[in-house]
């Protein structure tokens, strides 16, 4: 099903496809190819009507690093340098990446998301946008962008406080740190833990199977009834959070945490 770079769509039985995340970065970060093809993919299975459930997961042994900085920084340099006009643009991308996240979220198809392994920033925001949420023993999961000098615009900051309350939301958040998958499971990020990635996956397709199984209109309806608890704050929030990258992308901040990241040391941060 479609020829893509950054995923592949598995058929599987059961009415239950997979979209695997392929990288190419290690971990399977989230570069151009991610952004530009994730809308396709979700429209590609949305529109087919011999699926009725859908399984995201990573290849390898991560979830996703998240965003692909390196990648992106083609894109993001000539941007940075733009001034005003360059804000605008930030705008403008995080408007086209929020589309696929979006996608999952709206589309008609449950979502079940099956973490291995690290799931880092945007990891957490595509989780957050699907159905469910399970992980295996070793999952890790943390939202760094506090420490490289941006805010999480992708909706993770606006639908992660739905899933695991205001505060665990705002300690993700604000610290960037690290939680396992004991954790996860106790605050409710994810449902249940699974010892290691095949017996995640195998838990993944049956729990996809038993939703597939169901009257599709009405699992449909049901997914759409929910989601309209909160669609309209996330997308006031992602229009927030991308007009503040704005400024924040071009603070010295922001450009002493990608000297730091791309040379492996502590970044010195100064408010400025």
């Amino acid at each position: 099903m479609g020829d893509y770079q950054s995923l592949r769509i598995e058929a599987g039985s059961d009415s239950v496809a997979e979209l695997v995340l392929l990288g190419p970065a290690r971990g399977n970060a989230m570069g151009p190819d991610f952004w530009r093809e994730l809308p396709l993919a979700v429209a590609t299975l949305d529109a087919n009507p011999s699926v009725r459930a859908v399984i995201v997961r990573g290849s390898g042994t991560h979830f996703s690093y998240g965003l692909d900085l390196p990648a992106m920084a083609a894109e993001l340099g000539p941007i940075l340098a733009d001034g005003a006009a360059g804000r605008s643009k930030i705008v403008r991308l995080a408007q086209r990446m929020h589309a696929g996240f979006e996608a999952l979220a709206s589309s008609r198809l449950p979502v079940v998301a099956a973490v291995d392994g690290w799931c880092i920033g945007a990891g957490i925001e595509m989780i957050a946008a699907c159905d469910l949420r399970l992980a295996s023993a070793s999952a890790q999961f943390a939202l760094r962008e506090v420490k490289v000098g941006m805010l999480p615009d992708l909706g993770g900051i606006q639908r992660l406080p739905h899933l695991i309350g205001e505060s665990w939301a705002r300690q993700l958040a604000l610290t960037g740190a690290d939680i396992d998958a004991a954790t996860a499971l106790r605050i409710g990020l994810v449902t249940a833990i699974h010892p290691e990635g095949e017996s995640l996956v195998h838990a993944a397709r049956a729990l996809a199977a038993q939703i597939a199984a169901n009257p599709p209109l009405v699992v449909a309806a049901i997914k759409q009834v929910m989601n309209a608890r909160w669609s309209g704050a996330v997308a006031h929030g992602n229009r927030e959070a991308a007009t503040l990258n704005g400024m924040l992308m071009q603070s010295d901040d922001f450009a002493e945490a990608m000297q730091a990241f791309m040379h492996k040391r502590p970044p010195i941060f100064h408010g400025r």
